[in-house]
């Protein structure tokens, strides 16, 4: 069992990769730790800890990390996308009854790695603000990370909140340049491959006819993420698997191929902040390379994910 921190800021496809990773018997979920993004911190917190709950993994701790980016600047959150409380209105005003852990989510997950050297693998599915204060802490957290996965970026394609920028980029451009050029093993999953993995809408009566409060919980949560989708592309019957993916690759790293790129994070332009690409003049020790997937067997995936999900 290989043990993983998920760094989550939950919103429908973070709760989807908590419950795949929490079924998912290859790997051991040692702890969560959230952010801002798609909602807020303390959001993010709450929605982790119900769906642990509702996953019977209360075993699991959550620990709270960033508010803001690097930057300081975060105003606007993916409500039309997630919905006021982040899962789709689902929840319908419960809570859970857990509580974070003291440590910061950097603090633990730095903790953590220390405590395996070269073990330990975070899989990060929100802004990379967690990852780079842990790094900043710690000059040896580099070192000592087994492996980290990144859902970010776009860089043979265009982005989602921009024509060029992917949301948990653009949500910290600062913190991913940085996480990016600091030497951590770095496999990224962007919209290169998540967005080949659709998860149809008529797959989420299979969840509801399981009868479980779990399996309902998960099918409404999606339907309004589906929602979502179908108002930015009409007629696409379903949503892409950004988060869970990334915890795919963890159990079957042949779900995808990759290419060893130098990625860059635009920070300055105007209207490309948050665009990745590949400097691919940069030299070999100008600019640490970082496993870029770029295929994903998308059918196979999609089977796997429905086989433990619920």
């Amino acid at each position: 069992m290989k043990p993983i921190i998920l760094d989550v800021d939950t919103g429908i496809d973070d709760m989807m990769a908590i419950a795949y990773a929490a079924h998912s018997p290859e790997v051991k979920l040692i702890g969560v730790t959230t952010l801002f993004g798609n909602v807020t911190v303390e959001e993010a917190t709450r929605n982790s800890l119900y769906v642990l709950e509702l996953l019977g993994r209360e075993d699991v701790p959550v620990y709270a990390g960033a508010e803001e980016p690097l930057s300081g600047n975060k105003d606007a959150y993916a409500k039309h996308v997630h919905g006021e409380d982040g899962l789709g209105g689902a929840m319908r005003d419960a809570l859970p009854k857990g509580q974070a852990a003291s440590l910061t989510a950097p603090q633990f997950m730095v903790e953590q790695a220390r405590s395996m050297p070269g073990q330990l693998t975070i899989i990060s599915v929100g802004p990379m603000t967690n990852l780079a204060k842990a790094i900043r802490s710690d000059p040896e957290f580099v070192r000592v990370v087994g492996q980290v996965i990144i859902m970010g970026g776009a860089v043979t394609v265009p982005g989602n909140v921009t024509p060029y920028a992917e949301a948990n980029i653009h949500s910290d451009p600062e913190a991913a340049e940085f996480v990016f050029g600091s030497g951590l093993p770095i496999k990224l999953v962007g919209l290169d491959v998540t967005m080949k993995t659709l998860l149809p809408r008529t797959r989420l009566q299979e969840w509801r006819d399981q009868g479980s409060k779990l399996s309902h919980f998960l099918a409404d949560a999606t339907d309004f993420y589906i929602d979502a989708y179908e108002t930015f592309s009409p007629g696409i019957g379903g949503c892409a698997l950004h988060d869970p993916l990334a915890v795919g690759i963890v159990i079957d790293p042949t779900f995808c191929r990759t290419e060893s790129l130098p990625v860059r994070v635009d920070t300055e332009g105007m209207h490309t902040v948050g665009r990745t690409y590949a400097d691919r003049n940069a030299l070999p020790n100008e600019r640490p390379s970082i496993e870029v997937c770029l295929e994903v067997d998308a059918d196979r995936f999609l089977a796997h994910f429905l086989s433990r999900v619920v």
